[in-house]
C-alpha cells in the first residue's frame, strides 16, 4: 500500500490491485488554514488504521507548510480531541473549544 498526495487529497493506493482504498480530503478555509473534509477508507480495510495513517499523512503536510487545520469531519475531531499532542496544528479558535469540550467531560 501506498500514500500518495493529489490536489487537496491524500490517498491509499493499493499497487496490487490498481485500487484506491481510502483518502483523506481537505479544502482551504483562507490563507495558512485547510479544513480536513472527508476522511473515509473502503469497509474490507476498515480496523487496520489507515485513517490514521491518511490522517497523519496531512498532518505531516499541514505542518511542513505551515497551515492551521480545522477538522470538519468527525473522523478528524475525534482525533483532535483524544491526541493533545497534535492540537498546536489547530486554527485558534479549535483549540479553546477542545479545551471547553475536555472541562465538561
Amino acid at each position: 500500500m501506498e500514500i500518495r498526495h493529489s490536489e487537496n487529497r491524500f490517498y491509499i493506493f493499493e499497487p496490487d490491485t490498481g485500487k484506491e482504498i481510502g483518502e483523506i480530503t481537505y479544502s482551504t478555509v483562507k490563507d495558512g488554514v485547510i479544513a480536513i473534509d472527508h476522511t473515509r477508507v473502503d469497509d474490507t480495510y476498515q480496523g487496520h488504521g489507515l485513517a490514521g495513517k491518511l490522517l497523519n499523512s496531512l498532518l505531516d503536510y499541514a505542518d511542513l507548510k505551515s497551515l492551521k487545520v480545522v477538522p470538519v469531519c468527525e473522523y478528524a475531531k475525534a482525533a483532535f480531541k483524544k491526541r493533545p499532542e497534535i492540537r498546536f496544528l489547530l486554527a485558534d479558535n479549535y483549540q479553546q473549544l477542545l479545551k471547553d469540550l475536555e472541562e465538561e467531560e
